[in-house]
């Protein structure tokens, strides 16, 4: 059976990704793209997983922030089964629990917790200073083209999301990255998305596992070509609303590699200076053998 949204705009069939089909109470199902790569991507897991918590949860409660493990990689050919555990309904906060199951197997776990509307102080850091508007730079896509055989699964992949690099990304040919202590990345989900905020908060989740961990190898002027990765654990805490169909950069940074591991730090910012969101990652970045 083929893949019903093929030919279809990207946005559409990552809205279609992110639109679980609930088994029962607390139970929903997830599927990958017909084109994916030898694993799923952490992004869609956590994505998805998000989008479970939040269907059991009032439309009066967002997102506030959210903390996973990536325990075994997972498997595109087969559909992911979301359970869904209440842990708590108090009067400002909701938190859930999710886990992430394929062939009776969790493959990733995910605390969430959700708040009631509240007025308070507030303060937030600053937009980075003198960093190119996105219409100067090049989609990260064009470069990946050049970098890559066509056949090579993100060459061949859906493109939901518009990425462009204010440095060189990690698609370039090893030995030609300089090293920078510092990646900026102009994000948006590359058509238009519903007023739902839960929704955009499943979108920025979906897009902030793709370039972050690529700052762990900037330090260093290393390429993807030249190492192995995964994903390891992804904390994500939600600021203020937003929209993830319009441009926000990704201000990143690593403060630690160590014994074949890597930190790396996220900030995300809207167009206009407002800080939305905040990201920490760790990941497997081990050297790649020769072959």
């Amino acid at each position: 059976m083929g893949d019903p949204l093929r030919g279809q705009p990207a946005v559409d069939r990552l809205l279609k990704l992110l639109d679980l089909e609930q088994l029962e109470v607390g139970y929903f199902r997830g599927v990958s793209p017909e084109v994916s790569l030898q694993r799923v991507f952490g992004g869609q897991v956590a994505g998805q997983a998000l989008v479970a918590a939040s269907r059991t949860v009032s439309v009066e409660r967002s997102v506030h922030s959210l903390h996973g493990y990536f325990i075994r990689a997972g498997d595109p050919a087969v559909p992911i089964l979301y359970t869904v555990e209440p842990v708590r309904d108090g009067r400002s906060f909701t938190t859930r629990r999710v886990t992430a199951i394929q062939h009776g197997r969790a493959i990733f776990f995910m605390s969430a917790s959700f708040q009631v509307t509240e007025e308070g102080f507030s303060h937030q850091s600053e937009l980075p200073e003198g960093v190119p508007a996105p219409e100067e730079l090049q989609p990260v896509w064009d470069v990946v083209r050049r970098n890559l055989p066509p056949d090579a699964p993100w060459n061949v992949m859906d493109h939901p999301i518009d990425l462009r690099y204010v440095g060189v990304p990690g698609w370039v040919s090893a030995g030609t990255r300089p090293k920078s202590d510092r990646q900026q990345v102009w994000m948006r989900i590359d058509g238009k998305l519903p007023d739902d905020q839960a929704l955009h908060a499943c979108a920025l989740t979906y897009a902030s596992d793709l370039t972050l961990l690529d700052s762990t190898l900037a330090v260093h002027g290393k390429t993807w070509a030249e190492v192995s990765s995964a994903s390891l654990d992804h904390a994500v805490w939600f600021h203020r609303p937003f929209r993830a169909d319009e441009w926000f950069l990704y201000d990143c940074s690593s403060p630690s590699t160590s014994g074949g591991r890597g930190l790396a730090s996220g900030r995300f910012f809207t167009a206009d200076g407002t800080h939305i969101a905040t990201v920490l990652q760790e990941g497997l970045i081990r050297p790649a053998r020769p072959r």
